[in-house]
């Protein structure tokens, strides 16, 4: 599990934005500060805090690559390797095209 928090928490300096918060008549609670950041995954601990991390929608198209670590993690090494400046030029392909 704290691995799983690890994952989570990307950044360890919280502050207090509210204080004494209540739920209204329907047990929920307004956040209005954090309605632009979108969707959230909302994690609970045995001792009743929660977190709240922003999460974005992936096409579906792309999610073979989020859900294949194999081709996630080659795809990362290329951009870091597309940082670092370990490219070369493999040519034109402009051949291989269909018009």
């Amino acid at each position: 599990m704290s691995s799983m928090i690890s994952t989570i928490v990307k950044d360890n300096d919280f502050e207090l934005v509210t204080e004494f918060i209540k739920p209204d008549k329907k047990k929920r609670i307004t956040i209005g500060m954090v309605s632009s950041l979108g969707a959230f995954n909302i994690y609970l601990n045995k001792v009743g805090q929660f977190i709240l991390d922003p999460v974005r929608a992936v096409p579906s198209s792309e999610a073979w690559l989020h859900e294949n670590k194999s081709a996630m993690a080659s795809v990362q090494r290329g951009l870091q390797e597309s940082a670092a400046g370990k490219v070369h030029s493999l040519g034109s392909f402009a051949a291989f095209t269909e018009e």
